[in-house]
């Protein structure tokens, strides 16, 4: 697992916005039991409400400015205040 940037981690119950501006309520992180990687499991706040689980480090990770150059958020997620 890659070391985060000081960012503090995902928390149960708080509300996270994805750069495409979606929002997403945090359901929990989740440790695999094989690998030992850590997941954030997190359900979507629009459509069908569905869930959805991915890498804490790819969820942490910043945006990609040379795929999304007019994106003005820096964090693929970032918490609502």
């Amino acid at each position: 697992m890659q070391k985060q940037e000081q960012r503090e981690l995902p928390k149960k119950g708080e509300i996270w916005r994805h750069f495409k501006n979606h929002r997403y309520e945090i359901i929990t992180v989740a440790r695999h039991t094989e690998t030992r990687e850590l997941y954030v499991v997190y359900k979507a706040l629009y459509d069908d409400y569905s869930d959805y689980l991915r890498p804490l480090d790819m969820f942490m990770s910043r945006v990609d400015s040379l795929k999304y150059p007019d994106v003005q958020q820096t964090w693929r997620f970032e918490r609502e205040e």
